[in-house]
Order: C-alpha cells, then structure tokens, then sequence
C-alpha cells in the first residue's frame, strides 16, 4: 500500500486549486475568506497537512516537507497579492478622494467680538480719546476695600443695595462694583492727578431676570485733580454720551444717593428708539438711564491718599450690558452669558 503519491498528489491539487482562486481575487474582504479557507485553523490545506498520521511511518517525512513547501508557497502568494490588492485600493482611493481645485471652496467660519467686549472695547475708546488711562483692578477684593474704604462703615444700610458673593474667609468677597479700583488706583498715583477708567466684572448674589444677572461687566471712571467741580462731570458725561449714542442726544442729571460720591446722581439719556416721544424700552418716559456718577466723597479721597482740602475729583459707573442692550435693541440681558449661537452669530 502506497498512500504517499496519492496524498502527495491530492495536496498539488488543492495548492493548484487554491493559487487559481488567488489569482482571481481582487479585494481584502475577499482575500481574508480565501485564508481563512485554505490557511486557517480549520482550512483544507491544514487539515490535509494534519493527516500526516495516516501514513506509513516510511513516508511520513517526505510528505511532511513537501506538506511545508505547499503551505509557503500559498503563504508567500497570499503575501504577494496582499500587497497588490492593497496598491489597487490606495490607487482607487486616490482617485475618488481627488480633490478638484478648480471647485469653490468651503466658506471658513469666522470667530466674532462678543457684544459685551464689542461694546466695552467702544467705551473705552471713547475715554482714551478723551485722555483717561485704562487700570485695571482684581475681581477678589477685601470688605475693606470694597466697602470700607468707600464710606461704606459696617452694618450701613446702603450695604444692602449690594448682595454679595463672600468667600471662605469672611473679609474675602467678589467685588460688586469697580469702585475698589478707585482706592488702588489713588493710592498708586498720589499725589499726583489722574484720570482713569477702570473696567472689569462684578459680582452680585441677585435673582437672575431678564434686567439683572449675577455677573455683569462695570466701568468706573475717576479723575481727581486741582479744582474739579460738577459742573466738569457733566460736560464730560455728556460729551461721552454724544460720542456713544450720536451727536445731539438730549442728556439729564437725577439727584442720587451713593455712599462714595457727594454729590450724587443719575444720568439718563434720550431713548435711543422713539427719541423722547415714549416707547416700551424707556418704559414710555423717553428717557434710558445710563451710569451714576457724583463728586468723589471727601473720605474716599482721604483714604485713597489725597488732601481734600486741596483736591477734588469726580467718579461716574456703567455697566457695559446695560449701555450694549441700548445700543442693539436686546431686551433680556440673559443673552450675554446664554452662550446662544443664534444670538451671537447676530454681532
């Protein structure tokens, strides 16, 4: 009995039945089903190969190395069409992924200004034109600089006007108005005179409703030098207003009461929708308020380092979304912070 030549036999006839697939094949999904077939764990060439033990002792050898010949040559034409599917199918990638230059191109989406930064980066124009330096002060301040140092005494009354965010330590709070600058900036320039603005963001624990939020952004303005009376922060409110809101926009002063300033007031300006004539922005009394001001009080000028028996300043504060919701027409002032890009997209 002689299985050898015919076992030989049968497994040339399965590689040659194998390598004629091969050559037919034309893509990877095909190609890992033929390996799997003849190849794999359980392929027909493997389980040919597995049945060496039927042999006769004799001739067991020979067929096993013609067995491992067999198997690396299927091995190495599966690596051979491997590499020549895959340069088929880069080559066709290629082709479709093709990129038409002659095509318009996509439009690139722009970042945009924030309508606060828009805003606040025009007022601050403005007050450079008109010769005030840009300080900027911290946002976590001391009670005794947020209201101490601004004639605001403990248990005053006028401390409720202001619901604060405090901190931990019990002195450390998050500032709800821009006038502690006030104190950094006379201590940093006494005695000499100076006119500063000072933007940032202020804090206050309040119910968020469309006219109010818990952070907003502030200017505070101050100028503190020989002989400044009243009647210079008006002039100079008024000409901000004009350079603001438009030439020619009708301005008035309300007697107001802050702790800081003495005298002190409210300046309005001509609503900017139905000039005067009485609307639903100005709540049909023509007139938008727009920032408080006063002269600067004699104890806050002491405390910041300044005689006030030779000098005398004055200080005014608008809020940045405020003066923004005027000039764009938005009625909740909870767009700011909405993070809404139809909102935004609009600037």
């Amino acid at each position: 009995m002689s299985d050898s030549p015919q076992s030989i036999e049968t497994l040339d006839q399965l590689a040659a039945q194998a390598l004629a697939e091969l050559a037919g094949i034309s893509d990877s999904q095909t190609l890992e089903r033929w390996h799997t077939t003849y190849l794999g764990r359980k392929g027909k060439v493997t389980l040919a190969v597995r049945r060496v033990g039927e042999l006769p002792k004799e001739e067991r050898p020979a067929f096993g190395q013609h067995a491992n010949r067999v198997k690396q040559q299927l091995e190495a034409a599966y690596e051979e069409r491997t590499q020549f599917i895959k340069a088929q199918e880069m080559e066709r990638s290629l082709a479709e992924g093709a990129v038409d230059v002659t095509l318009p191109g996509h439009p690139v989406l722009r970042g945009r200004l924030h309508p606060s930064i828009r805003t606040l980066r025009r007022i601050l124009q403005i007050w450079a034109d008109m010769g005030f330096q840009v300080y900027r002060s911290r946002d976590v301040e001391t009670d005794e600089y947020n209201f101490q140092l601004l004639n605001f005494p403990p248990h005053h009354p006028a401390r409720d006007m202001q619901d604060t965010f405090y901190t931990t330590q019990s002195d450390v709070l998050l500032r709800t108005h821009t006038s502690p600058g006030q104190i950094h900036a006379m201590r940093a320039y006494c005695p000499q005179p100076i006119r500063v603005v000072l933007p940032g963001m202020c804090y206050r624990y309040e119910q968020i409703t469309a006219r109010s939020e818990i952070q907003f952004h502030q200017v505070e303005g101050l100028a503190v030098g020989y002989h400044i009376r009243f009647t210079d922060l008006k002039g100079t409110l008024t000409d901000f207003a004009q350079r603001m809101f438009g030439a020619g926009r009708k301005t008035r002063f309300r007697a107001s009461y802050f702790p800081f300033t003495e005298p002190s007031a409210e300046m309005d300006v001509e609503c900017i929708l139905c000039h005067g004539r009485g609307c639903r922005l100005c709540k049909y009394t023509g007139w938008l308020e727009i920032l408080g001001c006063g002269m600067v009080h004699p104890v806050v000028l002491q405390n910041g380092g300044y005689d006030p028996t030779i000098y005398s300043g004055y200080a005014f504060g608008m809020g940045v979304e405020r003066i923004a919701m005027l000039c764009y027409g938005i009625e909740d002032i909870r767009y700011f912070w909405g993070n809404d890009l139809r909102f935004l997209e609009q600037f």
